[in-house]
């Protein structure tokens, strides 16, 4: 699968809240999964329609980690968190291509919520295996992708690189126009 990454100017219209009138509303899908206090990794984060309504549910003694690869995403993720008066529950971060770049998180991840994005890192394998060692033990992980963007044969080689670095699967969320599974590191 070639390697591309969703042009920042899109992430308007990917933080546009139509998407929660056309079904993807992140209180609904997220809420099962998180709770007050958590600390939370979302890796390609764009401009913030998971972000924000994630420091919300994880409360002011929680945390989240935002990790995209482009600059503009994360200004503007920092912008709209600052709005909503929730930035300092962010540690919003700028990596590099090929890694997250997240070594000094071993271990202190709660969720990962890997929406939309694993298909445009350029190693799925090495994505799973980064996310593996930031969960703690028994964490979870919340693997969507677009079904536009990713068909059942590309899904099932994302789950079997998952299983690969430790991750099995515990349920399969029903998310309009996506195919998900909930992960869990053992």
């Amino acid at each position: 699968m070639a390697h591309s990454v969703c042009p920042w100017w899109l992430g308007y219209l990917l933080a546009s809240p139509v998407r929660r009138w056309l079904g993807q509303d992140p209180v609904k899908i997220l809420s099962p999964y998180i709770r007050e206090g958590m600390t939370v990794l979302e890796p390609g984060p764009g401009m913030g329609f998971f972000t924000i309504p994630l420091t919300r549910l994880v409360g002011p003694s929680g945390r989240v980690i935002a990790v995209d690869v482009q600059p503009k995403m994360i200004d503007a993720l920092k912008r709209g968190a600052s709005k909503a008066g929730v930035l300092d529950r962010i540690d919003a971060r700028v990596a590099s291509p090929d890694t997250m770049g997240i070594s000094d998180l071993r271990d202190r991840m709660d969720f990962v919520l890997a929406f939309a994005m694993v298909h445009e890192f350029p190693d799925a394998a090495h994505f799973f295996r980064e996310a593996a060692a930031a969960l703690k033990s028994g964490g979870t992980l919340l693997l969507a992708e677009p079904r536009g963007h990713v068909g059942e044969d590309g899904f099932a080689r994302e789950l079997t690189a998952a299983a690969a670095a430790g991750f099995a699967e515990v349920e399969r969320p029903a998310i309009k126009r996506s195919l998900a599974a909930i992960l869990r590191k053992s």
